[in-house]
């Protein structure tokens, strides 16, 4: 990551953070008393191909202790009502701030994957994460509706891993890697506003 970016970064994720902090407290009181604890979920992501992280996210689905994988259909049941909502607006990725103060993260770049698919996919994911992953990217743009659209009908964790790992890693590891060779600074935050802008012209 380059200098500029870094700090680009922290401004927009610090100044973010204070301004939007009465909504954060807002969805985290929503989901304490609606849905009860833990408010808040984490999950290791990978920021390279060898190093880890702890992703924080609001809490959208009920806990299992054999959780695993990506969310298909098979998980469409644990979704809490309180969780569609957040996921329909992003605001479930809102304590993402958090993870871009401490630089694991960007605003712009690939979607941090799960370590299962970085020892699945290492070739692949050894140059997706020579860019620092973010919150949204092109993949993210491009693909996200479709990759919803194409795990929906798995019934199993089995198939979701099956569809996931044929049709969507590939697919998003090329786009990531397209808009890692053009990148710019100027790049990034065209896409930070067309992420915003495609959730509230969908709504």
């Amino acid at each position: 990551m380059t200098l500029p970016k870094r700090i680009f970064d922290v401004l927009v994720a610090f100044g973010l953070g204070i301004l939007l902090m009465p909504l954060i407290l807002a969805v985290a009181a929503a989901i304490l008393i609606r849905d009860g604890g833990p408010v808040l979920y984490r999950s290791e992501r990978m920021k390279t191909a060898s190093q880890g992280f702890q992703l924080w996210k609001f809490r959208t689905m009920k806990p299992a202790a054999d959780d695993r994988g990506v969310s298909g259909g098979d998980k469409a049941d644990r979704v809490t009502e309180t969780g569609r909502v957040l996921r329909r607006y992003r605001l479930d990725e809102l304590p993402q701030l958090w993870n871009i103060l401490r630089g694991d993260i960007s605003f712009v770049g690939p979607r941090p994957p799960l370590r299962r698919y970085v020892e699945k996919f290492p070739d692949l994911y050894a140059r997706v994460l020579h860019s620092r992953p973010g919150i949204t990217g092109m993949a993210t743009l491009a693909f996200h509706r479709r990759e919803e659209e194409l795990l929906a009908p798995c019934r199993t964790a089995d198939e979701t891993e099956a569809v996931y790992c044929r049709r969507c890693v590939p697919r998003k590891a090329r786009l990531d890697l397209i808009y890692a060779g053009k990148r710019t600074l100027c790049s990034d935050v065209k896409l930070m506003f067309a992420t915003v802008f495609r959730r509230i012209s969908l709504h």
